[in-house]
């Protein structure tokens, strides 16, 4: 192997330690964010609430595509992401409506 094809596999090796422990981070900040929509699934089911909230959905749609501006990420990537987890939180608030927890 050369010197110069060492030197990027040691930087190749790098940047995947750094991806798999990003990995981590968002998959524990995932969990951690599913935790709290549980619980507001569950107070909405308690107060007779509607699984979903058109209104606050937006918001956090715009705020989400204002931050990956920010960082540098592609907002429509970020919206579809947000997208994503709200149909998945709306579907376990549906889950708590038919199960009466």
């Amino acid at each position: 192997m050369t010197d110069t094809a060492a030197r990027a596999a040691a930087l190749l090796k790098e940047h995947r330690a750094s991806i798999d422990r990003l990995d981590a981070i968002l998959v524990y900040t995932l969990g951690e964010r599913f935790k709290h929509t549980q619980a507001v699934g569950k107070l909405k089911v308690q107060h007779d609430l509607p699984p979903s909230d058109p209104d606050r959905e937006a918001k956090q749609i715009a705020r989400l595509e204002r931050l990956a501006e920010e960082a540098d990420l592609d907002p429509e990537f970020a919206k579809t992401f947000l997208k994503f987890i709200i149909q998945e939180v709306i579907r376990h608030h549906e889950q708590h409506i038919e199960n009466g927890q």
